[in-house]
């Protein structure tokens, strides 16, 4: 029986593009059942084109189906990719230029940091919109979640949904990994590693050739280039010992010693508010998709299965083995970071569904770290289900980023600003202010 894959959030259409592209090319799914869903209609019927554009180039014969009714979309899926972004563009502008104001800088914002939380605070009512509707109508199906934050996220459905099949996925320690290997000129097929840690501050704590540390070569690599070591990751790595499994505009903001001084973001090239800029240009990407669709019967894809959802659907559905990096709550998995949050830990894939591998404890610096990353999770977290907005402030408070860089009172301020400016996307409970002690 072929399975059903709903994608929600469908109107994300590069990343949908992608995604069907890797699907498709799986001779085992060229007959999968795609439903797509979006709640804007211009851009769903944009996904619908590209899905069955896809499907012709890849030359595969899908069902493809497209609905604005949710609970529609997700009825017998066995597969649901959550890929949504709640308040879209206008949102992220809003997470960037109001903290700007307060001297608050931030690179991408949707991890933690005042835009990861307020990103957070905007996606969780759909996301237990998305959880209550699968448990309705497809209480089996793996939920497998794109949408940042990530850590945020993952956790928030271990607390609302705990019996849900919820794996978080990231392509960052695949891309790292990659990316190490071409430093030292090392084919990526020949490697070996271990990573662990948390969503966007994941290390990697192994990494071998033949049974060799290739850590020495990456130490020699780095030592004859000195505009290599103007990167915050690589700044990181020579500091603590384990290489950072995220970009450096993504690893200077979630630690309290870069982005808050000038000097630090000229030595290190970080890009401030880099992620507007993305932004912008994901819009434009949709409308030159938008253009090249009325001209042509196929679009061109790109085939090698680099994302992980369609690796999890091709190996649960075939049975082939594979390890992948993905984010579940922990439950002693890694035994020195805290019980219930998000952790992205080796998880092997087979017939019989996804099994996260046990790691034990984190070197002390990289937990430590960790552990300040999963104070914002986890306060986040507790402020929706307990619909307390004292606990958005005191995420704020804790985050090492803005503690860093503003006054208590500053970060009140900066958090009723957003909260009156986001208004109905956050949940009811929490759009408030709330008087300073």
């Amino acid at each position: 029986m072929k399975p059903t894959v709903a994608i929600i959030g469908a109107g994300s259409v590069e990343f949908t593009r992608e995604l069907l592209g890797d699907i498709l090319s799986f001779p085992e799914l060229a007959t999968t059942r795609i439903v797509l869903h979006d709640i804007n209609t211009e851009r769903l019927e944009t996904a619908e084109a590209i899905a069955r554009a896809t499907a012709r180039a890849a030359d595969a014969d899908p069902e493809i189906s497209a609905t604005t009714d949710r609970r529609r979309a997700l009825d017998g899926a066995d597969y649901v990719i959550n890929v949504i972004q709640v308040g879209m563009h206008e949102a992220t502008v809003r997470d960037f230029e109001i903290p700007a104001r307060y001297g608050l800088n931030q690179s991408i914002g949707d991890t933690i940091g005042i835009g990861g939380i307020f990103r957070g605070l905007r996606t969780f009512p759909v996301l237990a919109g998305i959880a209550r509707d699968m448990q309705e109508v497809c209480p089996d199906a793996w939920l497998l979640n794109y949408t940042n934050p990530m850590a945020m996220n993952v956790t928030y459905l271990h607390h609302i949904a705990p019996r849900l099949k919820v794996l978080g996925l990231c392509h960052s320690v695949y891309w790292t990994m990659v990316g190490l290997c071409e430093l030292i000129d090392v084919p990526y097929e020949e490697v070996s590693y271990w990573s662990a840690g948390v969503n966007h501050q994941a290390w990697v704590l192994r990494w071998e050739r033949n049974g060799q540390n290739l850590y020495p070569e990456l130490d020699r690599r780095i030592a004859a280039d000195a505009e290599l070591q103007r990167r915050v990751r690589v700044d990181m790595y020579r500091r603590l010992g384990y290489y950072p499994t995220e970009t450096s505009e993504h690893s200077s903001e979630y630690v309290p010693w870069y982005v808050h001084h000038r000097q630090e973001i000229d030595r290190l090239r970080i890009n401030v508010g880099e992620y507007v800029s993305i932004s912008k240009a994901n819009l434009a990407e949709y409308a030159r998709i938008r253009e090249e669709l009325a001209d042509a019967d196929s679009l061109p894809i790109d085939t090698g299965s680099t994302e992980y959802a369609p690796q999890v659907i091709h190996s649960l559905e075939t049975g082939t083995t594979r390890v992948i990096s993905a984010n579940v709550a922990n439950q002693g998995l890694i035994t020195n970071l805290p019980d219930g949050l998000a952790v992205e830990v080796p998880t092997t894939l087979d017939a019989l569904g996804a099994h996260p591998m046990r790691v034990g404890d984190l070197p002390p610096q990289c937990a430590a770290l960790n552990r300040n990353f999963l104070g914002p999770v986890d306060l986040t977290v507790r402020a929706a289900i307990d619909g307390d907005p004292r606990l958005v402030r005191a995420a704020a408070m804790v985050d090492p980023n803005t503690a860093a860089t503003l006054t208590v009172d500053q970060i009140w301020d900066l958090c009723d600003e957003l909260t009156s400016a986001h208004g109905d996307l956050l949940p009811e409970p929490l759009r408030s202010a709330v008087c300073n002690p």
